[in-house]
């Protein structure tokens, strides 16, 4: 540092202010980077952050705000079309309405809290005004509400004290029964839904819940919620079977996968090419090697969007493609193939199975978000063009068209648009404007190579435009292993695709997943009987026939008021006897 201040003093005499000052911020600068390189806490992307800020692919950040003048008359357009089609609004009154999920919430967002009802203190419906003495107060349409969130433990605990009693004479003990409703069982059914909840849902893991717990004085070792989710995930196994197999009926499915690292998987492998290198035998060495062929573990996130939309993920050596594969083998012979969307990796592809193949238009268009500052013109017109084509389907799901109208729609006003794209793109190698080994090369070749998957929306009623609802169910995964780091045993995998299937399946449907988990664990026998009706969508019918069920007929109210109004006149009539 002492040489870099030589140097600053030495060039302030030689250099005008304005090449002194950027020579001293550039040496500040690597003051500083050095100081972050020595910390413990570097990694390559905080680097990357500090140095080039936080990356996002929105066209207006890319390419310096964009042409806002060459969209209007798309989106125009795009609102005629809409209005020709019958379409209700128009597009000015959809793009003016703000975004969702700004401002503070309302009373009505906290669709978990407990509602409880406050008559006034003094008043009844039907009484006199106290204020004027002529008028009758009546209730009005909506109560004031206030709304108070309190704190406490994820998982709570109650302590029954049971009050005993001995005979001085017999010594005989009698103990106090339990309250109505409290079991045998220590933890309750709420209990292992909220630890899965936390677990696979929230990224949290056991060890961070005991802490938690411990420090609110309720001790819950991660063993234990171990434990309790295994055993409540083997009697959960009958929904998740048939959660796959409504989900190979779908009429999209979305495919890719992520890496995961599961122990058992590393130890038995490191354990067979040891066997390989020191077996004698050829034979063993070369069963040994076809072993461990594959070294990678993959969770694969499947995304079935049919009547209802499932998610499912399925972690261990397969890729995507093989667990697709495995999970339409189990698809009614009678329906016809499905979408498949995925990125353009045939290791995606569920092998000999047919599926109408459509490829990701947002990983095509990231190939030019990565070189456009090395190539801003020609990624500014590619990327605006498809922000037109994101734009028109923002639209048609905004005005929640049929995929058949949606087709037509999208043919109309996105189709001219893609083919002027691609003219454009074949101009590019035709003319020679472009190397086609430089980054700018190797984005038009990937979009010429894939057109016809990546523009099947234009062909195919519902075929989608990109891969991102798979991508959003991969997060749960990733989550896991950014807080977990890795499962221990292909069990553990298991139980944790499970749940994050299920709690997924759920957010996607707008149902509670910890309402869900619970009443699945409450009645556990009847699952394998009746998995098809305990479906995140359609479990609450179930609940309902049960309490009616259990709830008493007229008759049985109308014979009970009978026997208690005879035991009343009995007890009435001892209570009058003189003798």
């Amino acid at each position: 540092m002492s040489e870099l201040e030589d140097v600053l003093r030495r060039a302030e005499a030689k250099l005008d202010e304005k090449d002194y000052s950027l020579l001293k911020a550039l040496a500040e600068s690597y003051a500083y980077l050095s100081d972050v390189v020595g910390s413990k806490n570097a990694s390559i992307s905080r680097l990357r952050k500090l140095l080039f800020g936080a990356k996002t692919e929105k066209t207006a950040a890319v390419v310096d705000g964009g042409k806002e003048a060459e969209a209007r008359p798309s989106q125009e357009s795009c609102a005629n079309s809409l209005q020709e089609r019958g379409a209700e609004g128009n597009a000015e009154t959809a793009s003016a309405n703000p975004r969702p999920g700004h401002g503070r919430n309302g009373a009505d967002d906290y669709v978990g809290a407990e509602k409880i009802a406050v008559p006034h203190e003094s008043l009844r419906p039907g009484d006199s005004c106290p204020e004027c003495r002529k008028g009758t107060v009546y209730e009005t349409g909506r109560p004031g509400v206030l709304v108070r969130i309190v704190g406490q433990a994820p998982v709570q605990a109650k302590v029954y004290e049971l009050q005993k009693l001995r005979c001085n004479l017999c010594g005989k003990v009698f103990t106090a029964r339990a309250p109505e409703g409290v079991g045998e069982e220590k933890y309750d059914a709420t209990s292992g839904s909220m630890i899965a909840l936390l677990k696979y849902g929230s990224g949290m893991p056991f060890n961070r819940m005991e802490r938690l717990e411990g420090n609110v004085g309720i001790p819950l070792p991660a063993s234990t919620q171990w434990d309790i989710v295994c055993d409540q995930a083997s009697r959960a196994e009958p929904v998740f079977d048939e959660l796959i197999r409504q989900a190979a009926q779908g009429d999209v499915l979305y495919n890719d996968d992520t890496t995961v690292k599961i122990l058992e998987l590393m130890e038995s492998r490191a354990r067979q090419a040891a066997l390989a290198e020191g077996a004698a035998d050829r034979s063993a060495g070369v069963l040994a090697s076809k072993a461990t062929d594959r070294k990678g573990m993959y969770t694969s996130g499947i995304v079935s969007a049919g009547e209802h939309r499932i998610a499912l993920f399925l972690s261990g050596r397969q890729h995507a493609g093989e667990n697709l594969k495995d999970v339409l083998l189990r698809r009614a012979a009678e329906l016809p193939p499905p979408i498949q969307m995925c990125d353009a990796l045939s290791r995606n592809l569920p092998g000999e199975l047919k599926t109408i193949v459509a490829n990701c238009l947002a990983h095509g268009r990231r190939q030019f978000v990565d070189v456009a500052k090395e190539f801003p013109e020609e990624c500014r017109h590619v990327l605006e063009a498809l922000k037109v084509i994101y734009h028109n389907d923002a639209l048609a799901r905004a005005r929640n068209l049929s995929p058949q109208t949606r087709l037509e729609f999208h043919q109309a006003e996105s189709g001219p648009t893609m083919e002027e794209l691609r003219v454009w793109l074949l101009r590019q190698f035709d003319q020679r404007l472009v190397e086609p080994n430089s980054g700018l090369g190797g984005a038009i070749a990937y979009l010429l190579k894939h057109w016809e998957k990546l523009t099947l929306f234009l062909r195919v009623p519902a075929a989608p435009l990109d891969n991102n609802l798979c991508e959003q169910a991969l997060k749960k995964a990733i989550l896991h292993r950014k807080n977990a780091l890795f499962y221990k045993t292909s069990r553990g995998a298991h139980v944790g695709d499970l749940f994050m299937s299920l709690i997924y399946t759920c957010e996607l449907g707008g149902v509670n997943p910890f309402d869900y988990l619970t009443a699945l664990e409450r009645h556990a026998g009847e699952l394998s009987a009746k998995a098809k009706d305990w479906m995140p969508w359609n479990y609450h019918e179930m609940l309902e026939e049960r309490r009616d069920a259990k709830a008493p007929s007229e008759e049985d109210c109308l014979q009970g008021r009978r026997c208690r109004t005879i035991a009343q006149g009995v007890v009435e009539t001892h209570e009058g006897r003189t003798d």
